[in-house]
């Protein structure tokens, strides 16, 4: 859900996500809103991917969507359309990551929510 890592420092990142018509979350030429929050997830995973290539650790823990808050969805980006995806990390608990992300079309904002991640003891090669 992330085609390419535009930026990341060690509390922020932005991706961008085209939309294709074959993507398993498009319906009737537009992206599913809860898609949205999965690239915004995918987003928060490139950045710890980042941030664990920056300690020189090519094992990236797995995380998982622990709660989603203040979600708002104000439009679907359609077939074509570029998705791109800012995140920030509001708080660091260690295996508890507190998130906001916005999502923008043209340098319009369609989405913002709050996400909090929980990471596993598992990691996997990145």
């Amino acid at each position: 859900m992330v085609d390419r890592l535009l930026f990341a420092d060690e509390k922020s990142a932005e991706t961008a996500l085209e939309v294709r018509s074959g993507n398993v979350f498009v319906e009737n030429g537009a992206l599913k809103s809860y898609a949205i929050i999965e690239n915004m997830a995918q987003t928060c995973a490139a950045q710890l991917g980042y941030c664990n290539r920056l300690e020189g650790d090519d094992n990236v823990r797995i995380g998982y969507i622990g709660a989603v808050k203040r979600m708002q969805v104000e439009t679907a980006p359609k077939v074509g359309e570029t998705l791109r995806t800012r995140m920030e990390v509001l708080q660091d608990f260690g295996d508890m990551k507190l998130t906001s992300a916005e999502s923008f079309v043209d340098n319009r904002r369609i989405a913002v929510a709050e996400l909090t991640i929980a990471l596993s003891g598992e990691r996997r090669e990145s």
